[in-house]
């Protein structure tokens, strides 16, 4: 296991510089922001019913934190559609909103032709690729945006975009205070967990080095709860090592009574507890217990608390911190952070059937 402290030797296991992305985050967030705002969205935009996300991967998380931060004011279901398919219900009343970073996913393509033969309100947010070219081909609105990275590494842009959008149309209250909040929030946790802060002082760090040669189970609540679902696939793309994640209460309601069996299996497993203050009294106290279980059953837990007020600065502050731990698990398992390299073995034998 390498010195983490010695953060010199980053730049050899991380030559595509992933730790500069993650750094990157609060001020795409901000550059994010400026872009939708130019965006311009035809009149009967504003009457749709019913927003359909589709999206995969790095692209597709963004919405799912949109629904978890608009779902309290957001008189409209908001759903993150992941397939090659949309559900019967998307009609002419239906917005349904295409992201995909490299324009080119095909899950993504095929459910935008399937939305397009449904009459429905189209919107694309991409780079570049196919989609931008559809997009343009039928006239419909397009968002596009500069940003070279892997598209995990492109949250800002997902997410801030989607936020954009929606406030535009009257479905959520004004943001941008909430967002500048959050990027504050950010830039500030920076100065405690970059590279540079020593592991004894590191809080990222040294969650990083309790979770080595551990699976990483990552439980929230409300607004965290797809938090944690970001932290779990940063695990996995990062880290490049199993993991998984779990909302409360649900888990209290089955995964709980799964921690005695294989029993061997309790000293490799670790979970991150991500906690709000905006969680419900009741969400708290079963957070609570829950870690009372773990402990019982030799089961290590760590909780983690999000930064900030709003709901949006807990959001994207948790995330922020997620990423760096994701980064430094990273550099003690000595992988590049960047590629995916059975992701790209996946699309190459798809192409050949």
């Amino acid at each position: 296991m390498i010195d983490l402290d010695n953060w010199t030797l980053f730049h050899k296991i991380d030559p595509a510089d992933m730790l500069s992305r993650i750094a990157e985050l609060p001020q795409q967030c901000r550059d994010a922001w400026a872009n939708v705002q130019g965006l311009a969205l035809p009149p009967k935009y504003h009457q749709v019913n019913k927003i359909v996300i589709l999206g995969m991967g790095g692209s597709a998380i963004g919405g799912d934190l949109l629904r978890a931060l608009a779902e309290p004011e957001c008189a409209l279901p908001i759903v993150t559609n992941r397939d090659y398919t949309v559900p019967a219900f998307v009609n002419a009343e239906t917005l349904v909103i295409a992201s995909s970073y490299s324009g080119n996913t095909e899950e993504t393509l095929s459910a935008f032709d399937q939305a397009r033969e449904r009459e429905a309100k189209l919107l694309a947010i991409t780079t570049d690729g196919k989609l931008a070219r559809q997009a343009r081909e039928l006239g419909v609105p397009l968002l596009t945006f500069r940003y070279q990275s892997q598209p995990r590494a492109a949250l800002g842009y997902s997410l801030v975009s989607l936020i954009g959008v929606v406030q535009k149309l009257g479905f959520i209250g004004d943001k941008e205070a909430d967002l500048e909040e959050a990027v504050v929030v950010m830039e500030s946790l920076q100065e405690e967990i970059r590279e540079s802060v020593p592991v004894t002082e590191n809080p990222a760090k040294q969650l990083a080095k309790q979770l080595y040669g551990h699976l990483a189970v990552v439980y929230g609540a409300g607004y965290l709860a797809e938090v944690a679902n970001r932290w779990k696939t940063q695990f996995n793309e990062n880290s490049k090592a199993w993991s998984f994640f779990e909302p409360l209460p649900e888990l209290n309601h089955n995964a709980v009574v799964g921690y005695q069996f294989p029993s061997d299996l309790a000293k490799k497993v670790m979970v991150v507890m991500l906690t709000s203050s905006h969680d419900h009294p009741r969400h708290k106290v079963r957070s609570q217990v829950t870690q009372e279980i773990l402990a019982r059953q030799g089961v290590s837990c760590e909780a983690v608390s999000a930064r900030g007020g709003s709901p949006l600065a807990q959001i994207l502050s948790a995330i922020h911190f997620g990423d760096y731990v994701s980064y430094y698990l990273a550099m003690l398992y000595e992988v590049d952070p960047t590629p995916v390299k059975v992701i790209d073995y996946l699309k190459e034998r798809l192409e050949q059937v």
